[in-house]
């Protein structure tokens, strides 16, 4: 159990750094709190397979927390970080670069899985 959450807990660091490398190559924002200050459509790479993946990267390592902890309560935290984001964070975004890039991001939209 505890190989597996260590496991998921590196990959979600892994995927985030993966993430944020990404961005700071692009010279583009990575303050998922001013998404209006984005320069570049990032529709490559590990954006290509998702269009969160610094958030996919924090339910990994918080999945590994959970497995970590071995409380099914603990587990309730994920479809509820999952639900917030959604709600909170990723469709204003997603309403915003709407906004900004317009048709090309919205057939990113269409391509790419807000998750997974």
């Amino acid at each position: 159990r505890l190989w597996i959450a260590a496991a998921l807990a590196l990959l979600g660091c892994a995927v985030s750094l993966w993430a944020v490398v990404s961005f700071r190559r692009a010279k583009t924002t990575v303050n998922p709190l001013k998404p209006e200050a984005a320069s570049h459509l990032l529709a490559n790479g590990i954006y290509g397979r998702s269009r969160n993946p610094m958030y996919l990267g924090m339910l990994f390592a918080l999945a590994g927390w959970c497995l970590y902890h071995a409380n099914a309560a603990a587990a309730l935290v994920l479809p509820g970080f999952v639900w917030y984001l959604n709600h909170f964070q990723i469709q204003p975004e997603e309403e915003m670069l709407t906004w900004k890039f317009g048709p090309p991001f919205e057939a990113y939209l269409a391509r790419v899985p807000r998750w997974l």
